[in-house]
């Protein structure tokens, strides 16, 4: 399949949201290189876009009030100080400082912050959590939007955005855009049929179920030499447009991809403010970052727990629930309360944030069938492991994470708080000294609903980036 021309392509586009979007700035880019180790950061300003469409957020919800995320950028007024625009996120470079890799060498990453262009220089402030878990400044970088050095000049767009759900102006809406991996050009049909397939689930799933008509979906995709992408850990290598794969941070299932470059350059070509990626595999992964992307096998049986479980990252910040899967991440030691919505450290249960949520003389910590629950899961952690140790099909993981479903839904059902929100202890990857709301959710188990927690979370992240009737 050819490029379109750029001015062709913008056509296209603009046809669909250009008279919506009317009143909006441009959408500046700044690209930086956050580099270091476990003890150290460095940040590089990399250079600076102007991209193609609009802005495609609500201008009346500039400032972000959530305090999420591991890093949180604004953009101020040089000479007032005023804000004029901020969010929260967290970043690879944030994740991998946590493995036992990076306490024994550098590395950098490409990342990225978008905004609503302004008229004059501005000042970026980046900060980051501290030893409090509070933000603090680490670096700031001044701005021209209208210097001769902004990058004004794309590459074609290598194929048609696809509409797969349109509520109206993107201004209005929650922009969600769909981009696939891994799928050759005679397979653009299939992508399409994915796309529209997953995020019609995520909309069978409550809050955003109910919220459905604050969301505008979109699809990119760049045809790829061969299908699928790369699993390293089972001899599987390709090269694809966006450079996703598996086995990130060494493990199997974890899947992301390093290049931001390629994929701010085709996402560019969509309004958007949340990238999912469909990886074009039928075996088990995928991952999911707070306001950078989330992940999914398109192919897998559990494809619609996959995309829904890693959008919850993504789009909400949700941290994950469970702590019996090996995962890259170390330890810290210290329990800091977590800056995500729906686990705690429970330092001070009279203060727990979802309190309100409590019923009165639910105790706190809450009990439920944990040593059950952990025995359980030590012979199928176990059998997991051999699965993949002898190259079994995909078939035999599948039926496993059904018996474990099966088994987790049995042992619930009949537990005395199953229903309620409390403070559960096993989550954020360790068996002790952190909590989960609820017995079970989307983010503990491969159930199919969120908790009540985590549906407040999602609906704060609506209202954020939604305007309402």
């Amino acid at each position: 399949m050819n490029a379109l021309p750029i001015a062709t392509a913008l056509l296209l586009i603009l046809g669909i949201v250009a008279s919506a979007q009317a009143e909006q700035p441009a959408t500046l880019r700044v690209d930086y290189v956050h580099s270091g180790n476990a003890m150290q950061d460095i940040y590089s300003l990399e250079r600076v876009v102007l991209e193609p469409l609009p802005w495609p957020g609500n201008l009346d919800q500039r400032i972000d009030t959530l305090n999420r995320g591991a890093y949180f950028f604004d953009v101020v007024d040089r000479d007032t100080g005023e804000v004029l625009y901020s969010r929260g996120f967290s970043s690879i470079f944030g994740e991998w400082r946590t493995t036992a890799e990076a306490r024994q060498q550098n590395a950098a990453f490409s990342e990225s912050l978008r905004f609503p262009k302004p008229d004059k220089p501005v000042r970026i402030r980046l900060y980051a959590r501290d030893d409090r878990n509070e933000f603090s400044m680490v670096w700031t970088q001044d701005i021209d939007p209208d210097g001769m050095d902004v990058r004004r000049a794309h590459a074609p767009l290598p194929s048609p955005m696809i509409v797969i759900r349109n509520n109206g102006a993107p201004a209005d809406k929650v922009d969600l855009l769909i981009l696939g991996d891994g799928y050759t050009g005679n397979e653009r049909d299939k992508f399409i049929a994915d796309a529209r397939r997953l995020s019609d689930e995520l909309f069978k799933v409550s809050p955003f179920r109910e919220r459905a008509n604050h969301f505008n979906v979109w699809a990119l995709m760049s045809p790829a030499p061969e299908s699928g992408v790369a699993r390293p850990s089972s001899g599987l290598f390709r090269w694809t447009p966006l450079g996703t794969r598996y086995d990130a941070f060494g493990s199997e299932r974890y899947v992301l991809t390093f290049e931001n470059h390629a994929m701010r350059e085709l996402a560019q070509y969509a309004p958007y403010e949340f990238v999912e990626i469909l990886v074009n595999n039928e075996t088990y992964g995928g991952g999911g970052i707070y306001g950078l992307y989330s992940t999914a096998a398109a192919d897998s049986v559990w494809s619609t727990y996959l995309f829904v479980h890693e959008f919850g990252h993504h789009f909400a910040g949700l941290a994950d629930e469970y702590y019996t899967s090996p995962v890259s991440y170390e330890p810290s030691g210290e329990k800091r309360e977590p800056w995500e919505p729906n686990v705690t450290a429970l330092h001070d249960p009279a203060r727990l944030k979802w309190r309100e949520r409590v019923k009165e003389g639910t105790p706190l910590p809450t009990p439920w069938p944990k040593a059950e629950f952990e025995e359980h899961q030590r012979e199928f952690q176990a059998e997991r492991r051999k699965l993949r140790e002898d190259g079994k099909p995909e078939s035999e993981m599948n039926a496993l994470f059904k018996r474990e479903q099966q088994f987790s839904a049995k042992l619930f059902a009949t537990a005395r708080h199953q229903h309620d929100v409390g403070a559960f202890e096993g989550a954020n990857y360790e068996a002790s000294g952190y909590y989960r709301a609820q017995m079970n959710c989307v983010m503990f188990t491969r159930t199919t609903n969120f908790c009540d927690v985590c549906s407040d979370a999602i609906d704060a992240s609506i209202d954020l980036h939604s305007k309402h009737p």
